[in-house]
């Protein structure tokens, strides 16, 4: 899983809060704490994939999500042209301490590109 750092299947807290800053949020150690704590369901103290999802789902959602959304898209879009190709996920990720190989980026980029032109947009069309 993309940011768990010691790949043992979970995300920590510290690892939260480098997921959360690379898509532009800002929290506070109470506010990771009480994000754990609040989609924990096993109450193991860490957060697995599908807790992640639920919490990622939820914080979006907020007044300000949509523009929290676009502002993490345009850290990944260098060149400002609305699209994000692999080379800028690439770049993004590489500066995250994230090295990825160019089938984990290319896997990446199939999973978010819709219509198939091989990038990512922000609509998902």
């Amino acid at each position: 899983m993309l940011f768990d750092k010691d790949e043992d299947g979970t995300i920590t807290m510290a690892e939260l809060g480098v997921v959360m800053r690379s898509l532009g949020q800002r929290p506070s150690e109470t506010e990771l704490r009480d994000m754990v704590n609040e989609v924990d369901q096993d109450g193991n103290g860490t957060i697995e994939f599908n807790e992640f999802l639920q919490m990622m789902s939820k914080k979006m959602k907020g007044a300000d999500g949509e523009d929290e959304l676009r502002e993490a898209f345009r850290v990944f879009d260098k060149n400002n042209d609305g699209l994000i190709s692999s080379m800028e996920l690439r770049h993004v990720m590489t500066n995250l301490g994230e090295k990825l190989s160019e089938e984990e980026v290319d896997d990446m980029i199939k999973e978010a590109d819709l219509d198939g032109d091989g990038m990512v947009n922000y609509e998902g069309k």
